[in-house]
């Protein structure tokens, strides 16, 4: 049964796989990270177009990332070398310095364990996936992209904030939803707290469907 769940890959609202890699920023394990938010993403390979785009959007945005109590940790199935030669190569080509640290994952571990190795792309490279794991080390959320198509580091870090900030208020976020926009309230869970819905002073289209602002 744990072959079963394992060869699924991981699974939201449970502890995210363990790992300790080597890294450009020396060996890191996900517990490093307790205490803090972690945006972990996979890339095929450096030196390709695609991915230099990706990198270069995060470093851009690491700041905003950082602000909200969260790291940013790169995976690539390519050597420490390979990692380390494509960073000076953003730097020298395009003036973008990367600072987060790239795993360097020769052996598939991290890979494998994250399910980033999806046989229908190909077999000896990660697809374009990311995942967010919270303080306490839970996989909180996960979004995988194809081959051929650049992943939007803008939402990732849209989505970071709207859970961020439904945890912090115990409510729901809407579609596209973005700081100062209203926020969704729970659903009443019994039919005496539906009918008392309308004159609680949210703003109620019907009984399960109210928004507030925060």
């Amino acid at each position: 049964m744990t072959d079963a769940i394992q060869a699924q890959g991981p699974r939201l609202n449970e502890a995210a796989p363990a790992f300790n890699a080597p890294t450009t920023d020396g060996q890191k394990s996900l517990e490093d990270y307790k205490g803090k938010w972690l945006v972990l993403f996979s890339h095929p390979a450096d030196f390709t177009p695609v991915c230099t785009t990706e990198f270069i959007a995060f470093a851009k945005k690491q700041d905003d990332f950082n602000a909200r109590n969260t790291e940013l940790l790169g995976l690539s199935i390519d050597s420490h070398y390979s990692h380390i030669a494509w960073m000076l190569n953003i730097k020298e080509k395009f003036g973008v310095e990367i600072t987060f640290p790239i795993i360097a994952d020769l052996n598939m571990a991290v890979a494998q364990a994250y399910g980033m190795i999806q046989p229908g792309a190909s077999d000896t490279a990660a697809v374009r996936a990311t995942f967010l794991i919270d303080p306490e080390g839970v996989l909180r959320a996960m979004v995988y992209y194809p081959m051929n198509a650049g992943r939007s580091v803008d939402e990732i870090y849209r989505l970071l904030v709207a859970m961020q900030t439904a945890d912090e208020n115990k409510c729901a976020m809407p579609e596209n939803w973005n700081p100062g926009d209203e926020v969704i309230v729970p659903t009443p869970a019994t039919p005496e707290a539906a009918l008392a819905r309308a004159e609680e002073g949210y703003n109620t289209v019907d009984w399960y469907f109210s928004t507030r602002a925060l």
